[in-house]
């Protein structure tokens, strides 16, 4: 996503790690952030728009960012450059300019981002999106917004969405003209609109309405939660194909239209994501990498570090001595 940097929005630039934590706790909430070697070049653009902020935000060097749920707000970091590895509670969302998180806000975070990465994020009041998905639904909600916690963002319906903010991103840059009292409101409904309808959640079906010409059919949907949920012991695009009732060739159509990518890819994404984590975690001194990479799949310890190189910048070796 090509965004600008928001120069007349600057809310602070300092190379001061604790100054960096303390700004950012007022547009967050109070974290605890660990910087990595290298002299921080911390800087944060900000842009309040009703129940909604977008910070454009980026440290120059690598950190770790740890705190409490963020309980009032539902937040979407979307990389712009580098990477970004996202534990929302249990569930770990391997971040870059094709995935964005979307932890639930009752989950405590962990964040590690490469020193080169830039974030564009979002920041949707809790109350006001519960209150307008009331709205659309014309009626009390039956149970809590769950959403799904990685976000594609090459998908038709998230692409859309994006565009949405470009524009608010030009205007804010420009004459401003949608932060009038009389238009503001509505175009911060539409955000929110196009939010609840392009990322899966709880209402997805209902929102949808099965009549939408681009909204992902159910089976698709299960298999991407099933890839994420149980990507170690699900060994086959077949089995997942089994597991959500449809054939292989009508698996493989969806995710090509639904989410710019095949099963596969998806599915060896997952893998990825967990044998980083493992490794991350794993004592060097009683664990290999060849055993890590084998319980998730990862048979051929060539092919496997290859991978790995080309994801996460490093060799597995790497990862598991730190």
């Amino acid at each position: 996503m090509d965004i600008e940097p928001l120069s007349r929005h600057r809310l602070f630039r300092t190379s001061d790690a604790e100054e960096a934590r303390v700004r950012m706790g007022g547009i967050l909430r109070d974290h605890r952030l660990d910087p990595g070697a290298g002299v921080m070049d911390a800087r944060c653009d900000f842009l309040g728009f009703g129940g909604i902020a977008l910070a454009q935000l980026q440290y120059g060097v690598q950190v770790r960012v740890r705190s409490e749920p963020t309980e009032t707000f539902r937040l979407v970091q979307i990389p712009l450059a580098g990477r970004v590895l996202v534990r929302a509670g249990s569930l770990d969302i391997a971040s870059d300019t094709t995935v964005a998180s979307v932890p639930e806000p009752d989950e405590p975070l962990d964040m590690n981002a490469h020193d080169s990465s830039r974030h564009l994020l979002v920041r949707f009041d809790r109350h006001a999106l519960d209150a307008h998905l009331l709205r659309i639904l014309g009626r009390p909600s039956e149970r809590p917004l769950r959403m799904s916690q990685a976000m594609r963002l090459r998908s038709p319906a998230v692409r859309s969405w994006l565009e949405t903010l470009r524009m608010l991103h030009r205007d804010a840059a420009g004459p401003g003209l949608l932060r009038d009292s009389r238009l503001g409101p509505h175009f911060e409904q539409l955000i929110m609109s196009q939010f609840l309808l392009a990322q899966p959640n709880s209402y997805s079906e209902v929102l949808l309405g099965g009549g939408a010409g681009n909204a992902m059919p159910r089976p698709i949907r299960r298999a991407e939660q099933l890839i994420a949920e149980r990507a170690r012991d699900l060994p086959t695009v077949a089995d997942i194909a089994a597991a959500v009732g449809v054939s292989v060739r009508t698996l493989q159509e969806g995710f090509r239209r639904y989410l710019d990518t095949t099963p596969t890819e998806r599915l060896r994404e997952a893998r990825l994501v967990g044998v980083h984590a493992d490794l991350a975690a794993a004592d060097p001194t009683t664990s290999t990498v060849a055993a890590i990479a084998a319980d998730w799949g990862f048979w051929h310890l060539g092919r496997f570090s290859a991978l790995y190189r080309k994801r996460w910048g490093v060799n597995p070796s790497t990862t598991l001595r730190h």
